[in-house]
């Protein structure tokens, strides 16, 4: 039905904005040498501390390895522990050689007890080596736009080569959070990963204690190592806004995620699109009603107090309708941005029905709008 969409008009939406002060966080109040604040709908840094200087990421890094994993689409896909995946320092989540483990659990094992034997079961299982894993995760970072990332471990352990930045751990979690199985694993407070053929079965706790602790919060990652310091990525969703907050080398992270999703949550709003389009129509050839209006559904956007003037809208729709149309078939489509980001698509649709009439009551009109639609298709 979009064959020949064509855009419309481009202009700034008018809104209903319901904002609040947003008082400043001062930098100096958190313990976190680096620190991001970044909203998920909008792009939107709300808040940074050396947001791009590189640092380790401990076992952060584990959400890179857990999306590759995911990504694969084989969740039950069964991998067999060898000595060298179980044989790890650092944090186990109680692999042993000869266990048969499915994939999917090997992710609980990371997401939620930051086993380090789960992650470098995955990277052999999947890479076959892992500097071939390695490579794997360097080449989805590169596509995702991490630009100041190096990977090298895929539990997190300490490499000079290892490092990222604040940032880019938020554009990283951005991402995977679009993946619904990701959210949902990194979510789950407690989960028993059975194990095939021995009957074997772990129970996982998340270590993240903001899940229980921190209205909306979902996720999603802690870590630590000696040079890294803590590390810790979080993400809440309250009344349809979305934040991610990142610390690393942080002495109180878990204070420091509360102050930083606060001042978020009070930056960011969500406002109310404009979904008026009564001043648009489309003709309909075939039928006695000569064209149809436009509905939309109320869209709530959120934004930052500073970014709502700035939402604009495209307008997409079709040049003709053919009969029938009825009322409610999507005959366009909305797309409102700030910037070049888009903040949502929504269809637009007719607001009647135009049923077909025979042929010999197409009046003249009709005919010569079908016959200078047909000359477009044709290429003009």
């Amino acid at each position: 039905m979009f064959k020949k969409l064509i855009c419309v008009i481009n202009i700034l939406a008018f809104l209903v904005i319901f904002s609040i002060d947003c008082a400043a966080l001062d930098a100096e109040e958190l313990s976190a040498l680096s620190a991001v604040v970044y909203c998920t709908q909008t792009g939107e840094v709300i808040f940074e501390k050396n947001a791009d200087d590189v640092r380790s990421m401990a076992s952060t890094t584990k959400i890179m390895t857990s999306l590759i994993a995911l990504e694969c689409n084989t969740p039950h896909r069964v991998v067999e522990i060898t000595e060298e995946m179980a044989d790890v320092e650092g944090t186990s989540s109680g692999l042993e050689a000869g266990d048969r483990i499915t994939l999917e659990n090997l992710v609980y094992c990371m997401l939620l007890e930051s086993g380090n034997d789960a992650a470098n079961a995955v990277a052999l299982a999947i890479g076959g080596s892992f500097e071939a894993f390695a490579d794997m995760m360097n080449k989805k970072a590169k596509e995702i736009g991490m630009e100041n990332t190096s990977f090298v471990t895929p539990s997190g352990l300490d490499d000079d080569n290892h490092y990222t930045t604040a940032y880019d751990m938020a554009l990283l979690t951005a991402y995977a959070l679009e993946n619904p199985d990701f959210v949902n694993i990194c979510s789950q407070s407690t989960y028993n990963a059975d194990f095939i053929s021995s009957g074997k079965t772990v129970t996982l706790s998340n270590h993240n204690r903001l899940i229980k602790e921190y209205e909306g919060c979902f996720g999603v990652k802690t870590g630590f190592t000696k040079k890294s310091g803590r590390c810790l990525v979080s993400a809440a969703e309250r009344d349809g806004v979305t934040l991610i907050a990142v610390t690393l080398n942080a002495g109180d992270d878990w204070n420091d995620h509360r102050k930083m999703l606060d001042y978020g949550f009070e930056c960011v709003d969500t406002v109310s699109a404009d979904t008026d389009f009564s001043q648009y129509s489309v003709p309909v050839i075939g039928s006695d009603v000569s064209q149809v209006g436009i509905e939309c559904a109320d869209i709530a956007l959120a934004v930052s107090e500073e970014n709502q003037a700035g939402i604009t809208r495209k307008i997409y729709l079709q040049k003709f309708l053919y009969a029938p149309v009825a009322e409610g078939d999507i005959i366009g489509m909305a797309e409102y941005y700030i910037g070049e980001k888009l903040l949502a698509s929504v269809p637009l649709t007719a607001d009647r029905q135009a049923d077909i009439i025979k042929e010999e009551k197409i009046n003249f009109t009709d005919r010569l709008l079908s016959l200078l639609d047909r000359w477009w298709k044709n290429g003009g």
